[in-house]
């Protein structure tokens, strides 16, 4: 068992290139093979009809549950699928072990419609604190990784977010209605105000990585799901922004936040989107 960060900064020195070998390999062998050539009995819904799972999605994260879990010995992988199997293995998100976080496919729905808006995210964590994260795009063959203190880079070259441009339009991500419920629709029409451009998100991995590219200033989320949130989460953090839950305080990956939550590409804005989402949530 791996007791301090320190260890696994030794470890991520020496193995960081064979958890992006391994991260490759499940999307060569599981996931692109079957992009725009899935079978009607490869796709199932899960808890509706927004809500799918592939072939890919099962196969490529058994495949990275295997390969993570020997690369460090002693850590343990929470992958939505086994998750949505058993859903008391999430609570190892908090606990002492070090941890992978998996979504084998981040953009589902995108996958089955043969676009190319999906990714790959992987995240580790010790004790609640994320220290390295990998977002990979495999149709478009980029990736994005990002070490606590190390910076955040794609395709090696480091991000910077910058912050927003004077006088335009915040441009915000936000929760896909299709999966907001009441309340959660009203704390989002905070967002409807004038300085503001708010637009349904894709994959939230993605929605992650424009906003560490400066592409976009802001998401704001309303579901906990720590394998959508935990790479991207880092990967703004380290090209310098910040995510702010609906309490003021930074997004636990162990849950029990107030939602709905922001990351940006800086602090001022994270802290203006709050402040419209309260807005939002207090007119509920």
């Amino acid at each position: 068992m791996i007791d301090t960060n320190e260890t696994i900064e030794e470890f991520l020195a020496e193995h960081a290139s064979d958890v992006e070998a391994a991260i490759r390999k499940a999307a060569a062998i599981e996931i692109m093979p079957r992009w725009r050539r899935l079978a009607a009995h490869e796709v199932d819904q899960k808890s509706g009809p927004h809500d799918l799972v592939t072939d890919a999605d099962r196969k490529a994260e058994l495949y990275l549950t295997e390969a993570l879990a020997a690369l460090l010995p002693g850590s343990v992988v929470v992958g939505e699928e086994a998750v949505h199997a058993n859903p008391a293995s999430y609570g190892a998100t908090g606990g002492d072990a070090p941890v992978w976080i998996v979504d084998p496919v981040d953009g589902t729905r995108q996958f089955v419609r043969g676009e190319a808006g999906f990714c790959t995210l992987v995240a580790l964590a010790h004790r609640g604190t994320l220290l390295a994260s990998w977002t990979y795009a495999p149709a478009r063959d980029r990736l994005a990784t990002a070490q606590r203190g190390r910076g955040a880079h794609l395709d090696g070259e480091r991000l910077f977010a910058g912050v927003p441009e004077p006088g335009r339009d915040l441009r915000v991500a936000t929760s896909h209605p299709d999966y907001t419920t009441d309340e959660e629709k009203h704390a989002l029409l905070g967002l409807r105000a004038d300085g503001v451009a708010p637009r349904p998100c894709g994959s939230a991995g993605l929605e992650y990585l424009a906003v560490a590219r400066g592409e976009s200033d802001a998401v704001a989320f309303s579901w906990e799901a720590a394998w959508d949130h935990a790479a991207g989460l880092l990967l703004v953090e380290e090209a310098g922004g910040a995510h702010l839950t609906l309490a003021g305080e930074p997004f636990r990956i162990a849950g029990g936040n107030a939602l709905p939550f922001t990351a940006a590409r800086d602090a001022a804005t994270a802290r203006r989107v709050v402040g419209l989402l309260s807005g939002g949530a207090s007119g509920a």
